[in-house]
């Protein structure tokens, strides 16, 4: 499985970012596809993913501002990032697992958020 993340960039405080995940392989199921990111010096945190119900699960500090969406038909996920704030500002990642096992990451794309 391979993740391809794109769609970062520097944007100013109160802007939007739309991030794009653009899946291939075989065996993975776009549902199972969430958002993390890592902000300098920080843990790597969970952004956003599904639910099992296919809604869109977000995070407290992110919820309201970002939307998860899918196109199954190109296996891609996307990130919908409005009102922006500087400590949005991290590398974001794309990630699944696979049979509880297989850990996959992307390379990542940086947002950049300024003040």
């Amino acid at each position: 499985v391979q993740l391809v993340e794109s769609g970062g960039g520097l944007v100013q405080a109160g802007g939007s970012l739309r991030l794009s995940c653009a899946a291939s392989g075989s065996g993975f199921s776009i549902n199972a596809i969430d958002w993390y990111r890592q902000a300098p010096g920080k843990q790597r945190e969970w952004v956003a993913g599904f639910t099992v119900g296919g809604n869109g699960h977000y995070a407290a500090s992110v919820q309201g501002r970002f939307t998860i969406s899918r196109d199954n038909a190109q296996n891609t996920l996307y990130l919908q990032m409005n009102s922006l704030k500087p400590e949005d500002t991290a590398v974001y990642y794309c990630h699944t697992v696979m049979r509880g096992i297989w850990v996959y990451w992307g390379r990542g794309t940086q947002v950049t958020v300024s003040s």
